[in-house]
């Protein structure tokens, strides 16, 4: 298959995928925006014909799988344990077919610095970093490094707890988060080439996605509030869109991934494509980008619901 054709639906009649759990909302940081996404596809789902409903976080789960009132779940559960592993390896233990990458890929790719570790060691490029440790010197990383950086906690997303710092004076704030956070954090270097997503679908990767938001960086006000950010799809043309479709597609392999999710690039100023991270259950609010993407390829938000649910089967 090449990474821009997609095979045509496996399947017509909605009662091949039984009863459907949409899993959102949680607890994690990223639940108001899981809700969101979740809202969406439930109501994609059932315009479609699918019986579907709606099931918030994983004791709720557990409790409608052990009355056995699914047959398959499409995740939606941003961050957390919807994207950590846990509720992947809580389906595959009980044999119930379900959105996304699996346990390997979805534990592996939840922390970034693994990530990283992982691309660089299979010959993929990766923007610069240094690991900060919980209780780490970040100042001491952030010099190491060389301005400009971005400070990130490894093990978050929807740009929770991210900091671009162009000068000294733009350190405080992100020492004093780096003060409450128990977790691992990353200083990694501010790429000024372009920002770029490239989404995942099967064995397709979609066209790319170049984000200009108008204050200057994809920050959580301009993912889901703003208006004024741009999303230009494709992002590139020519010889570099199949370039950054074919690295997102080897990435997102390397990293133990499958089925859907989403691979973000940034460029650098020289011109090269660095992959930064994989989202293995991407936002679907009407501000998302796999989306969109899809769109560019004449496939609307109903059927793109579809053909993730149709991985399960």
């Amino acid at each position: 298959m090449s990474a821009t054709a997609l095979p045509p639906p496996r399947f017509a009649d909605p009662a091949v995928f039984g009863r459907v759990a949409v899993l959102m909302g949680g607890t994690s940081s990223e639940r108001e925006v899981s809700l969101n996404s979740g809202s969406n596809v439930l109501e994609a789902l059932r315009a479609r014909g699918i019986d579907a409903q709606p099931v918030d976080g994983i004791p709720a789960l557990v409790e409608a799988l052990a009355q056995e009132r699914f047959d398959r779940v499409f995740n939606i559960l941003h961050g957390g344990d919807g994207e950590n592993g846990v509720v992947q390896g809580l389906l595959q233990g009980l044999g119930v077919p379900y959105t996304g990458p699996g346990v390997l890929g979805s534990a592996l790719t939840m922390d970034k610095i693994r990530t990283k570790l992982l691309w660089i060691a299979a010959g993929l490029p990766t923007a610069c970093f240094v690991r900060i440790p919980a209780g780490g010197d970040l100042a001491a990383a952030v010099r190491e490094l060389g301005l400009p950086v971005f400070v990130k906690p490894s093990c978050e997303g929807s740009s929770v707890g991210v900091f671009p710092i162009r000068s000294e004076d733009e350190l405080a704030p992100a020492l004093e988060f780096a003060a409450g956070y128990e977790g691992e954090l990353l200083a990694e270097q501010m790429l000024t080439g372009g920002e770029y997503t490239v989404g995942i679908l099967g064995e397709v990767a979609l066209p790319s996605i170049r984000i200009v938001p108008a204050s200057g960086w994809y920050d959580y006000h301009a993912k889901y509030i703003a208006e004024d950010t741009q999303y230009l799809c494709p992002g590139l043309q020519g010889g570099e869109e199949a370039q950054i479709r074919a690295l997102a597609l080897e990435g997102f392999r390397a990293a133990g991934c499958s089925g859907w999710g989403r691979v973000d690039v940034m460029r650098h100023a020289d011109g090269r494509f660095m992959l930064m991270e994989v989202n293995t259950a991407p936002g679907m609010t009407s501000h998302s980008l796999v989306p969109k993407a899809a769109a560019q390829l004449g496939i609307g938000f109903e059927e793109l619901c579809w053909r993730i649910l149709e991985q399960t089967v």
